[in-house]
């Protein structure tokens, strides 16, 4: 979409119309916090513990001391990364 309003010169508007989406999701930024020792720590609780899911893993977690909400617990505990549009990627290092 960038490469059509700069090269093409098409407004915004012109552009997310071609595309198929509206010009408020091309701007929107989302703002979650980075999560990356949380990532880890939980990776590493989930080896030890492997039947473990993420309420029990959030127990654990709250035990240590970190304050998240279980559905924190469960977005970063989750196999896959979900990016913009739906699509997926699966985390280099799963608890397989």
């Amino acid at each position: 979409m960038n490469r059509a309003m700069n090269e093409k010169c098409y407004s915004q508007r012109r552009a997310c119309a071609l595309v198929g989406i509206a010009p408020r999701v091309h701007r929107y930024a989302p703002n979650r916090p980075d999560d990356a020792g949380l990532r880890e720590r939980l990776k590493e609780l989930s080896s030890e513990r492997r039947r473990f899911g993420y309420r029990r893993l959030h127990i654990l977690l709250k035990r240590e001391g970190v304050e998240v909400n279980w559905i924190g617990a469960r977005q970063a505990n989750d196999p896959v990364d979900r990016l913009p549009g739906g699509n997926f990627t699966a985390f280099t290092g799963t608890k397989s």
